[in-house]
């Protein structure tokens, strides 16, 4: 893929090519296929890059379950909700806002790495992704009431309240322990669910 194509397919997904310190989303997908070798110093160095990397490894290992489901029934797959994901990947890798943990220390977390937090929150609830996650507020104020919004993706079978109930649980556990944010809320939105019945995903209302 040459650069005057690959640029605007990265730009689709929400990123600048320099977002990930040079690299592609193509790129690093090709890379977690060969097994992540050779070693890439300039790929396994890169925070925004091994967050990318960890996101696309959870996707990939849910990918062929829901795309067999989809060719049991005989129907055309949709992989609209897998670019939405991507998206949500690529803009999770950004280093973003730096937030400190207090005034009086010079130590902070950078926004993407709490985005990539929040989003290992799925790794608790079996066939989830959480595509894309925005904290709204002044994360670089310590003590500023800040909000968090997550856009996930389910599979068909448990009740959506209670999921978003325990992922808003999950996320704030999380946030808790590892970061100083003054959490004032989790927005948690239902974007798609797998609907194996229909072979397909459908945007829940």
């Amino acid at each position: 893929m040459t650069e005057e194509r690959e640029e605007p397919q990265l730009r689709r997904l929400g990123v600048e090519p320099d977002d990930l310190d040079g690299h592609t989303i193509e790129e690093l997908t090709d890379y977690l296929e060969a097994g992540r070798t050779p070693a890439d110093p300039t790929i396994d160095g890169s925070a925004g890059c091994r967050l990318a990397l960890d996101a696309l490894e959870r996707l990939r290992g849910l990918t062929p379950e829901l795309m067999a489901l989809d060719a049991a029934e005989s129907a055309a797959v949709d992989t609209g909700w897998v670019d939405r994901i991507l998206s949500g990947i690529a803009m999770d890798a950004r280093a973003g806002r730096r937030i400190p943990y207090d005034d009086g220390v010079d130590l902070g977390i950078t926004e993407g790495a709490v985005r990539g937090l929040v989003r290992a929150a799925e790794e608790s609830f079996p066939g989830m992704l959480v595509g894309r996650c925005r904290l709204d507020g002044d994360v670089e104020v310590p003590g500023a009431p800040i909000g968090v919004d997550v856009e996930v993706s389910v599979v068909y079978g448990r009740p959506l309240r209670r999921v978003a109930e325990e992922l808003r649980s999950e996320i704030a556990g999380r946030l808790a322990a590892h970061t100083a944010l003054n959490v004032s809320h989790i927005d948690v939105t239902i974007e798609d669910v797998t609907m194996p019945s229909s072979g397909g995903v459908r945007d829940d209302e």
